[in-house]
Formats: structure tokens, sequence, C-alpha cells
């Protein structure tokens, strides 16, 4: 059985490593918010290229505790609207409802998969406070467009960054400039590189992002974890605070906030992890590649089309960092248990999108056919950084040898 993902394997890799680690964390008696996760905090923002990184339990409480912030710090009150994508996990609804926010939910693009940024503007009105992105699947969601409507209403931009962890956004500085001239102060701390394109990694694009060490993360703990990053100075400060019971200063409470932390031992494996992360990366890219450049089904919608890996754009390559591969099908199920039957572990990344979850019967009413036909037809084929060339080959041919409708 190929399995979709073989988390003992990716980590057997950096085995002793993570051992050293864990006894060293264990040595030291000191196993919350000591110097461990100071040091993986520092690395992480200088890898994302932000000023702050402050580790937290989960991506969930990431998202939830950057919408309470913007609450505390008065720039967001209960009933304001924020806008997220109805193709997503859950989770970046969940955030934004338990702070009694209201989401608005916005169809996605069907060749990418996120958010349709053109159609963000239409869903403003007047309690419209921010745009949640969400880099679904690996894919980065931005455009210098986005960054126009969100300074023209004053909006901020939250990343969810759970999938993206690595992801490279590349502007081209003759079109910004051009935006720049339409609109006037868009928003930007973009830094040029080779004076024609500007280059930024997920998680520094927005006001704040939030980010996810789930164990089969591309950047995954050994159990749970997550991350906000951020310029903000105000925000950041608040953030650390929320997360440490809304205290700053021990039994001093400032806010209302919860116990969300990340603990010592995972930020030392996740430290030890960040060094080989740009590597596994490039393995995805190289699988993705080879996927897309050999299945030939014609029944099967790839997630990018071969163009996409020429040299002619490789300023582009990093842009998707495949946390999953997706592809599409209309049989999708009967092409999954055939793949199942064939050895090949697979998984459907979203089979039910949050409007029609039970958790939000208040949203059943929405109608969104171009996140229901994704959510009808996606499949998400294994890859990771460990696979070989011979597994990878194998699916393909399994693929290509499924029966036509």
């Amino acid at each position: 059985m190929i399995k979709f993902l073989d988390l003992q394997k990716i980590n057997s890799q950096y085995a002793l490593e993570l051992k050293q680690a864990a006894n060293e964390v264990i040595d030291s008696g000191w196993y919350i918010l000591g110097e461990r996760v100071k040091r993986f905090e520092a690395n992480l923002a200088k890898y994302i290229g932000v000023k702050h990184a402050i580790g937290v339990a989960n991506g969930l409480d990431a998202l939830r505790m950057i919408l309470k912030a913007y609450i505390e710090m008065g720039f967001m009150k209960e009933g304001d609207e924020v806008i997220v994508p109805a193709n997503t996990y859950i989770a970046s609804v969940l955030a934004i409802t338990e702070n009694r926010l209201k989401p608005v939910l916005v169809e996605p693009n069907i060749n990418t998969y996120n958010l349709d940024i053109s159609l963000i503007e239409n869903q403003i009105t007047d309690r419209t406070r921010a745009i949640m992105v969400v880099h679904l699947y690996g894919r980065v969601c931005w455009s210098v467009e986005l960054e126009a409507i969100a300074n023209k209403y004053n909006l901020k931009i939250i990343e969810d960054n759970a999938q993206a962890i690595g992801a490279i956004h590349t502007t081209s500085i003759t079109k910004l400039c051009n935006i720049s001239a339409e609109k006037e102060n868009v928003k930007t701390v973009s830094t040029p590189i080779n004076n024609n394109i500007i280059k930024k990694r997920t998680g520094s694009l927005g006001d704040a992002a939030g980010l996810s060490f789930y164990p089969g993360k591309n950047l995954g703990a050994l159990g749970d974890g997550g991350s906000i990053t951020t310029n903000n100075d105000q925000l950041a400060e608040v953030v650390r605070a929320l997360g440490n019971y809304g205290s700053k200063q021990k039994y001093i409470n400032e806010y209302q906030g919860i116990n969300s932390r990340l603990d010592e031992i995972q930020a030392a494996f996740l430290d030890i992890k960040l060094k080989y992360l740009d590597a596994e990366n490039q393995q995805r890219h190289k699988i993705a590649q080879f996927y897309c450049e050999n299945i030939k089904h014609p029944q099967v919608f790839l997630p990018v089309d071969v163009t996409f890996f020429q040299p002619s754009i490789s300023n582009f390559l990093y842009s998707h960092v495949w946390h999953v591969f997706v592809i599409r099908h209309q049989r999708r199920d009967d092409l999954q248990n055939y793949l199942t039957q064939n050895n090949i572990q697979t998984l459907i990344h979203y089979p039910i999108p949050p409007n029609k979850q039970l958790a939000y019967r208040n949203l059943h009413y929405l109608k969104f056919p171009i996140t229901d036909k994704l959510q009808n037809q996606a499949l998400s084929l294994p890859i990771s950084s460990i696979m070989k060339e011979s597994e990878c080959t194998q699916i393909i041919n399994a693929i290509n040898n499924f029966p036509l409708s």
C-alpha cells in the first residue's frame, strides 16, 4: 500500500536530532515559554520575513487570537464581517464565528481553488473589517489588486497560512506601480529583488497570519502547534498576552485570554525541521511536476498546467509548495475506490464545505456551485518529500488506466 503520507518515515530522517533535542528539553527542567520557544520564534520570523512570530497551541488558535486581538485593539467589534473563502477547511470559519464576527463566504476560482479575488469587492459592506485569504493546498492566494481593495476600504488582510509555509509570492514592480497609480496609498512593505520583482513568503504578505504545525503539514510538529506572524508590534504584544491567560505580567490579567502556548519540546522539534523545509518543499515540487507531466487521463483535471513548471516563469515556481496534490474527476468516488483497490491511499480535502456542516445550519441556505463542484470532484494524491519515483509512477499508471466514463 502506498500511504497518503508516511509520517514515521518522514520524521525518521531526523530521528537522532529529534531525540537529542527531546533529551535536552527533559534535562533542562524548563518546559513552557523557555529558550527553545524563543529560539524557534526568532528563526521562524527570520525565515518568513517578519518582525514577530508568536508560538501558540495550534493553527485554529492562531487565527482566532488574531481576530480577538483586533477586537481588543478596537478595530473590530461583535457583528462585524470577515470575508473568507467558501472553499476552505472549517477552521477558517470557526475562528471568525468564535469571536462573534460574521463570516461572509465567497466562491473560489475554479482553476486555483483559492478565493476568487475578483468577487471580493461586491461583498464589502459598511460592517466589513477584514479579508481572510487561505493559501489552500499550499498555493499562494494574493495579488496587488487584493492589496488595493484592502487599502481602499481600510480592511485588514489575515492569512490562513496553515498549508503554505515556504511558498513565495512574486510581484512585478511595474504592475505594482501601475496599481499604485490607480489606488492611492497601496500598502506594501515589500523588498525589491533584482530591480524588477518583489518576492515575499506567505505569512508576511498580510497584516497577520496564522500557521499550523499539525504533524501532516509541510513543517509538522510531533504533536499540535501553531504560530502567529506579523510586523505589527501592538498586535504581537496583544496576541502574546492573549495566549497566556491575557497576561503580560504574571498574575496581572489585562484581557480575558486563553491558554494557548507552543511548548518547549515541540519548539525544539520544529526548529530542527525548519532547517530542512525548503529542501522538502523542492522535493514536493518535483513530484508535482512529475505528476503533471505524466498523468494523461483525458477526464482528470490537474491542479496546474504543465506550463506552470517552465523555466521561463521560474519566478513563480514556488508560489505553490504542494501541501496536497489535488486532482478532479467527475466520478471521484469511483476513482478513489479504484486507486484503493490498486493499493494507493488517497484523501478528500474536503468532502463537506463549511456552509453545509451541521455546525453552521444557519448557512445552509447559501448556494456556492463552484465550491460544491470542487467538493464533489476533488481527490488528493499521495505527495511528500520521501516518496520514491517508482511510487509516483505506480500512481500515474493507475490513474491513466482508470476506465473512461
